[in-house]
């Protein structure tokens, strides 16, 4: 059994399935088959209870998937480490972005970044913010960008952008004329939110319920234009960043201050404590932090 096995467990484990596995690996689904038979004669031991096509693991799977999970990632550190210094300023970010971040704020940055190191590539995901976090735990990303405050334990993180959510409501709305909306005003409305992948929409439920309601929620979606757009057909109101505010099309959405509370949104880039962080992560983690930093002494 050699590490190459190893991954090939982990996958079928992630999928519950050979064939997805298999199609993940790009190798035939008899090939990790016979691997995890030879792996379970090799140890005496059933890593997998079969029930039709539906797999799940033993209670000595589970703990073989653990095990296999620190080994791997040990190996992974290694060798990252060694193609370092054999590829000096060389190498591939994955960095997982919200949709409604990464057009606002990332490609003059991706830009000047790859005129300093043309040789590193840059892979971009887009999830919701609550994925990016999941994702960047678990290895599949380098770099993360979230909602702050995020979980201190598990990352390192720099906040580069602080501003706070606005009230959109169609023109005939009956608060359309106020100078500012309270948020237990909005009682009676039907929200439009980002879907549960979004850390919105769980900041936005939880600020309603602490001040005494539960949200009327009509609507969920991934794009911040298509949330604007039902706001400007006058099928609910919405709560977004200061920044999408900016996009959106003012003459079919009146945009107002929200006050108590005002719902601060921070956003940050993160990466894990425990994971090595590949010559090219680390220069993009500096590079950022000085463009973002400069922004900021030039906008204050």
């Amino acid at each position: 059994m050699d590490i190459r096995h190893l991954q090939y467990f982990m996958e079928v484990a992630r999928h519950r399935s050979f064939t997805k596995a298999a199609e993940a690996l790009y190798i035939t689904q008899p090939t990790i088959s016979k691997t995890i038979k030879n792996i379970e004669e090799e140890l005496d031991i059933v890593l997998f209870d079969r029930r039709g096509k539906k797999i799940e693991l033993t209670d000595a799977g589970e703990i073989m998937f653990e095990q296999a999970r620190l080994i791997v990632k040990s190996f992974q550190s290694l060798s990252s480490e060694l193609k370092d210094l054999q590829n000096l300023k060389k190498g591939h970010i994955r960095i997982g972005l919200p949709p409604m971040i990464g057009s606002s704020f990332f490609p003059e940055v991706i830009g000047q970044f790859h005129q300093q190191y043309p040789e590193v590539t840059i892979q971009i995901f887009e999830d919701g913010a609550k994925k990016v976090e999941l994702d960047v735990e678990s290895g599949l990303l380098d770099i993360g960008v979230t909602v702050l405050p995020t979980d201190n334990e598990l990352f390192h993180s720099f906040s580069f952008v602080q501003e706070k959510l606005m009230l959109l409501v169609h023109p005939t709305h009956t608060l359309a004329s106020s100078e500012n909306v309270s948020l237990i005003e909005l009682e009676a409305e039907s929200f439009v939110l980002f879907s549960e992948d979004f850390a919105l929409h769980d900041r936005i439920i939880t600020e309603c319920v602490r001040v005494g309601f539960q949200p009327h929620v009509v609507y969920e979606s991934s794009q911040w234009d298509l949330i604007s757009g039902m706001v400007a057909a006058n099928l609910g109101i919405a709560l977004l960043p200061e920044t999408i505010c900016r996009e959106v099309d003012k003459s079919r959405i009146q945009i107002l201050p929200l006050k108590d509370p005002v719902i601060p949104w921070q956003l940050g880039m993160i990466w894990c404590k425990d994971r090595y962080q590949s010559f090219a992560t680390q220069e993009w983690i500096h590079f950022t932090q000085g463009i973002f930093k400069k922004k900021e002494n030039i906008e204050g």
